[in-house]
C-alpha cells in the first residue's frame, strides 16, 4: 500500500476531509496531520509542530502533497494577515529540500496561492483595516495594473489619485509589502521546482479578476515559468480549495498509471466561452487546467472515453452570473433561453441509457447547486446513475472536486480492474454528501437561514455571535428534512449525517460526516 503524506490549505472540510474521502476509495493510504496542529481560521498552525510530523512520517512514502500556505505561513487565511519577515518564511521553506535530501525517492506534489484581493470590503478573512478600505485596495490594484500596462484612460487617473489620498499610507505599506513577500516566497518555490525538490507545483488563482495585484503576479510567474522551461511542471489557473482533491487525483493517476480520456458535453452553446464569476479566463480554458492538473486528457471522442463530464454552464459571465440563492425571477433571461436544462437532462438521460459514465459539474450559478437543474434530475430518478457530482462556491472548486472524483470513480469501473476493499461504499457515500452539501445546504438551508432566521435574531451569516450551538442545530434538522424530502427514495440506502458543525462559526461553509446504509 503506497504512504501518501497530505499537508491541507486548512482545517475546514474541503480541504482537511474532502481529499481523506477520496483516499478512502483507494488502497492508497493517506496520513493527514491532527487538526489540533492546523490552526483555526485567522489564527495561524503550529508550522514548527507541523514540519516535526512531516519530517517524522515522511519516510516510507511516495508522495507527498503540501500547501505551501500551510506550511509556512500556518493557513490560507494567516497567509493574507501575517507579519513574517522574508527570512522567516525562507527557512520554513527550506524544510522542503531536507525532506528531499532525506528521502530522494519521495515526489512533493505542492501547490502556492497568489494571495487573493476580494473586490469587496469585509475583515472576515483580511486584515482588520479590509472592512473600511478593502474595495478600494481591489480597485487601486486594478487601476495600477492598467496603469502600468499604459492602458489606463484619464478618468481612471483622476479616480487612481483619489484612492490613493482615500487609503492610509500605512494600510497601503502593509498590504503591498505582504505581497510582496508572499510573491517573492512563490518565486522561491518556483526555484525548488527547477531544482527538482517539488516534482510539480499548481499556483491557484484564488478569486481572480482580469485586472488587479493578482494578475500582475500571475503574469510574473508565468513569464518565468516559461523562461525557465518549467511548463510541464507548474500549472498557474483559477481555483483554491480544491487542490488537495486534485493533487491527490494526480497521484492516483501517476500511481496505477491512468491516464483518464474525458470527453465535455456543455448545456449552454455560449458555456465554453463564458468566464466565470470570481475567474479571469473562458469556462473550457479552467476545465483544460483541471482536467491536466489531475493527469487526464481532454478527448473528442463521445463513444469512447472513460467518462463523460456534463458541464451545467451558464449563457452570461461574470457579474450577471446568478448566485445558488437568487430566486428565480431574480436571474438574467439566458437562464431560460440559453442554458437549456430540458436538453441537457435529456442527453444526460440518453447517455446513462448507453452505459456512459457520468460526472456532473453545475455551474451554471455559483455558491451552490441550481436548483431547477437538481429537482428534475430528482424527478426522472437519476441520482442513483450519476458516477459524480459538484456544485459549491467557485466553478474551480467544483470542477476540480468533480473531477478528482470521477477519475478514481472511473478507474475502478473499468472491468479488468481489481475493486478497492469499501471502493463502491465510500464513492457513493461522497456523491451524496456532495448532493446534501452542495444542493442541501448551500443552495436551500444556508439561504432559508440567513434570508429569514438570522435577521430576526440580529445576526448575520459571517457573524453567528454566541447563537453557533443554536444554529448548528437548526442546520442539522433542517438537512434531515432536505434528505427525508430529496432523497429517501434512493435504493442504495438509508442517508443519515453525524458531527454537523459549523467549522468558522459563520454561515458560508458546513462539516458533517454521511453514512449510507
Amino acid at each position: 500500500m503506497n504512504k501518501i503524506i497530505y499537508v491541507p490549505l486548512d482545517e475546514r472540510p474541503c480541504n482537511y476531509r474532502y481529499p481523506q474521502a477520496l483516499a478512502k476509495m483507494t488502497d492508497l493510504d493517506m496520513l493527514i496531520p491532527d487538526k489540533s496542529m492546523l490552526g483555526d481560521m485567522k489564527k495561524p498552525a503550529d508550522t514548527a509542530a507541523l514540519q516535526n510530523w512531516v519530517e517524522e512520517n515522511v519516510k516510507g512514502a511516495s508522495h507527498l502533497i503540501v500547501s505551501i500556505d500551510m506550511f509556512v505561513y500556518g493557513g490560507i487565511v494567516p497567509s493574507r494577515i501575517h507579519s513574517l519577515t522574508y527570512e522567516a518564511c525562507l527557512e520554513r521553506l527550506s524544510t522542503l529540500k531536507s525532506i528531499k535530501e532525506q528521502n530522494p525517492s519521495i515526489k512533493i506534489f505542492a501547490y502556492d496561492l497568489i494571495m487573493r484581493v476580494p473586490a469587496y470590503s469585509s475583515s472576515e478573512e483580511e486584515p482588520d483595516y479590509y472592512e473600511e478600505y478593502g474595495e478600494k485596495i481591489f480597485r487601486m490594484g486594478w487601476l495600477y495594473d492598467k496603469k502600468n500596462q499604459n492602458i489606463l484612460d484619464k478618468e481612471e487617473k483622476l479616480e487612481l489619485t483619489k484612492i490613493e489620498r482615500d487609503i492610509p499610507i500605512d494600510v497601503q505599506k502593509d498590504f503591498i509589502n505582504r505581497r510582496k513577500n508572499n510573491f517573492s516566497i512563490t518565486k522561491e518555490v518556483i526555484n525548488l521546482v527547477a531544482s527538482d525538490i517539488i516534482d510539480y507545483l499548481i499556483v491557484p488563482l484564488d478569486d481572480n479578476a482580469q485586472f488587479g495585484f493578482s494578475p500582475k503576479e500571475q503574469r510574473a510567474l508565468m513569464y518565468e515559468v516559461d523562461r525557465r522551461n518549467l511548463l510541464d511542471k507548474v500549472n498557474i489557473y483559477p481555483g483554491a480549495d480544491e487542490i488537495g482533491c486534485t493533487l491527490f487525483a494526480r497521484v492516483f493517476c501517476e500511481t496505477y498509471q491512468y491516464i483518464p480520456e474525458i470527453f465535455i458535453r456543455y448545456s449552454s452553446t455560449k458555456g465554453p466561452f463564458m468566464i466565470p464569476k470570481y475567474e479571469d479566463r473562458p469556462l473550457s480554458e479552467s476545465i483544460k487546467s483541471h482536467i491536466t492538473a489531475a493527469g487526464g486528457v481532454h478527448v473528442h471522442n463521445e463513444e469512447k472515453n472513460h467518462f463523460i463530464l456534463m458541464v451545467y454552464s451558464p449563457a452570461i459571465a461574470q457579474r450577471e452570473m446568478a448566485q445558488s440563492g437568487f430566486k428565480v425571477e431574480q436571474r438574467h433571461r439566458t437562464y431560460f433561453s440559453e442554458v437549456n436544462i430540458r436538453e441537457f437532462v435529456q442527453a444526460m438521460n440518453w447517455y446513462l441509457g448507453n452505459r456512459k459514465n457520468i460526472a456532473l459539474a453545475d455551474v451554471a450559478v455559483t455558491n451552490g447547486a441550481d436548483h431547477s437543474l437538481m429537482q428534475l434530475l430528482e424527478k426522472k430518478e437519476m441520482f442513483e446513475q450519476l458516477m459524480s457530482y459538484a456544485g459549491w462556491n467557485t466553478n474551480g472548486n467544483t470542477m476540480g472536486t468533480v473531477i478528482a472524483h470521477a477519475i478514481i470513480a472511473s478507474y475502478y469501473k473499468q472491468t479488468e480492474v481489481r475493486l478497492s476493499p469499501g471502493h463502491e461504499k465510500a464513492s457513493r457515500e461522497f456523491f451524496y454528501s456532495r448532493l446534501v452539501e452542495d444542493w442541501g445546504y448551500q443552495s436551500i438551508v444556508r439561504t432559508h437561514l440567513s434570508q429569514h432566521i438570522l435577521p430576526s435574531l440580529g445576526l448575520t451569516p459571517r457573524f453567528l455571535k454566541d447563537k453557533v450551538v443554536e444554529i448548528t442545530g437548526q442546520v442539522e434538522d433542517l438537512l434531515n428534512q432536505f434528505i427525508a424530502t430529496h432523497l429517501s427514495a434512493i435504493k442504495e440506502g438509508e442517508i443519515s449525517l453525524e458531527d454537523v458543525h459549523l467549522p468558522w462559526k459563520r454561515m458560508f461553509e458546513v462539516g458533517f460526516t454521511l453514512k449510507l446504509e
